[in-house]
């Protein structure tokens, strides 16, 4: 939901865009965060919990890359809506106290057995790059390069399904390349309808 990137800083030209959807491995990066990888596969039916209607707790670092401790929390609600048989899904985040949304899409790879997640931020109205990976049972980890107030930056994705009504997500960043700081979580509650 990954919507919910608070990475979504920067506006990215897109010829830039292009280059690093295209080429998720190019980096300006000279080492490689623990568990870093753009290799983890998943399953086509990763993402079915994704349909139907969420309530969202948000917990959001206030500064990131700066040693912060101070956390701002906040509501959202997401619709989500799987298509094309699992291939791609699709859900709208909605923070009603920010006055912005986001926009997360996935599709999945069939060759490759891989999701791809991008984010669209209702501030920019521009598609950021996406993250690689895949569920292992319960816990799907999804990994990719951005960059942060002009920084590059890995970033990691960890999903956690906690039966079918539950799901949590978290964002980290590694600035060093050495360790990962987290910066955003959010907590899934399944409602009956979306709003």
């Amino acid at each position: 939901m990954a919507a919910h990137r608070a990475r979504m800083t920067k506006l990215f030209p897109a010829l830039a865009l292009t280059a690093c959807a295209s080429n998720p491995h190019s980096t300006t990066a000279t080492k490689t965060p623990p568990g870093y990888t753009l290799a983890k596969t998943g399953d086509l039916h990763d993402f079915d919990f994704i349909d139907g209607a969420w309530t969202v707790a948000n917990r959001r670092l206030d500064k990131r890359g700066a040693s912060s401790t101070t956390w701002e929390e906040f509501p959202a609600t997401i619709c989500g809506k799987v298509h094309l048989g699992g291939v791609a899904n699709v859900d709208e985040l909605v923070f009603p106290t920010k006055g912005w949304a986001g926009l997360t899409v996935r599709t999945f790879d069939r060759e490759k057995r891989q999701w791809s997640i991008y984010w669209i931020s209702s501030r920019t109205g521009t598609m950021y790059p996406p993250v690689y990976g895949g569920f292992d049972g319960d816990r799907g980890e999804f990994y990719g390069m951005d960059t942060d107030e002009d920084r590059p930056v890995h970033v990691r994705f960890v999903w956690t399904k906690q039966g079918p009504d539950r799901a949590t997500w978290e964002q980290a960043f590694s600035f060093d390349g050495t360790t990962w700081e987290v910066n955003w979580q959010n907590t899934l509650t399944r409602v009956a309808a979306c709003p």
